[in-house]
């Protein structure tokens, strides 16, 4: 059986920062945790029996939104109600995202006394005036605060979120962002470039963003750094200490299966292989969301002609690669229907064949929807 997680989504921000296109909401008076709460366990209970789920969760992943603004009790509640659907592993991987403002921090020892056992830190950067840029609540100090909070809260497994490329960075910022991160001494450091989104403010209202040469300079800078500090890219956009890769994330990627819930919360679900694959999604409204009704949310099954473009966008992004073996146990297809585009993609250095694994090449990683549309359907 493929490995099976769950995401949870909630969905309410202090404030919508301007780059954010995920479905966070601004806080307008109070938060209604006890009902969502609730509404998350029933939702959890619909799926178990829609989908037959018999399977261990080995990961819990609550995100958002900002997670952190709900209380420990709240959290406490839904963990334990989780616990008494489904089986959890006995070291389960449990992330909470949490913005580093000192009304989430102070919750820490908290939140690690319920059982979380991860965090990821959305610090973005440390410098106060990019900060202010970005529209972020917290200043560069409480960033730093956060991280200590959480060392001394007992985490000894926590995220730190970076972005380069920001309005008004160089490269001596960005390398500052990059030095005081690591010297908070976090498991896993997260560094991605900042995008410009569709139904964002900054979509429609553009920033002054770095140029395309600067970009790569501080890509490239800061990559330096964080190979000298024995940080391991095993994704694109994602550094760990050794063996402290994001369980939840990697499942991901190796197209593995996870339940979705809370409002606009995706899931995938595989039943039988490969005409009986699922993505579900629920409604995105956390209004509709809490609403009383008998709409649970949309399932689509996963066209077998799509599924090797499914597969690879997952699988590529891991410096792992994937193997032909691997291939077929998640989508239950032959290794020839990645044919002729895998050997075009050999042929042109775009991918790597080495002890019966084929990885993104430093040409392919860099041209990765290159790769993909020779697999498009």
């Amino acid at each position: 059986m493929l490995p099976l997680s769950l995401y949870v989504h909630i969905p309410w921000c202090i404030k919508k920062c301007p780059y954010c296109d995920f479905n966070s909401h601004a806080v307008k008076s109070s938060i209604p945790e006890i009902e969502y709460t609730n509404k998350l366990l029933r939702d959890l209970a619909i799926d178990v029996t829609q989908y037959g789920i018999d399977r261990p969760i080995r990961s819990i992943f609550m995100g958002g939104g900002t997670p952190s603004l709900f209380s420990p009790e709240a959290l406490d509640r839904l963990l334990r109600g989780i616990g008494q659907q489904l089986t959890v592993v006995d070291d389960v991987e449990i992330t909470l995202e949490a913005n580093p403002g000192t009304f989430e921090s102070n919750k820490f020892q908290e939140f690690k006394a319920i059982g979380i056992n991860r965090l990821s830190i959305g610090v973005q950067s440390f410098n106060d005036q990019l900060l202010t840029h970005l529209g972020r609540v917290h200043s560069g100090l409480e960033a730093i605060k956060a991280a200590e909070t959480a060392h001394q809260s007992g985490f000894d497994n926590f995220n730190l979120d970076l972005m380069y490329g920001l309005p008004g960075a160089t490269v001596e910022s960005s390398i500052n962002d990059m030095v005081t991160a690591i010297g908070l001494a976090p498991t896993h450091i997260s560094f991605y470039q900042m995008t410009l989104e569709p139904n964002t403010y900054f979509y429609r209202f553009p920033p002054k963003l770095p140029d395309d040469g600067l970009i790569d300079d501080i890509q490239k800078r800061c990559q330096e750094i964080l190979v000298d500090a024995h940080y391991q890219q095993y994704e694109i956009s994602a550094y760990s200490r050794s063996e402290k890769q994001c369980r939840h994330n990697v499942n991901y990627w190796q197209f593995g299966d996870y339940l979705g819930i809370g409002a606009g919360a995706h899931g995938k679900l595989t039943q039988t292989l490969p005409n009986q694959i699922a993505r579900t999604v629920k409604p995105k409204s956390p209004a509709q969301y809490l609403a009383d009704s008998h709409e649970h949310g949309a399932a689509k099954l996963i066209a077998s002609a799509d599924l090797p473009l499914e597969f690879l966008m997952n699988h590529l992004r891991l410096r792992s690669g994937f193997s032909l073996t691997a291939y077929t146990t998640v989508t239950g297809l032959r290794p020839d229907t990645l044919e002729p585009a895998l050997s075009q993609c050999l042929q042109q250095n775009l991918l790597i064949k080495q002890d019966n694994r084929y990885y993104c090449s430093k040409k392919g990683w860099s041209f990765l929807d290159s790769i993909l549309e020779k697999f498009m359907p």
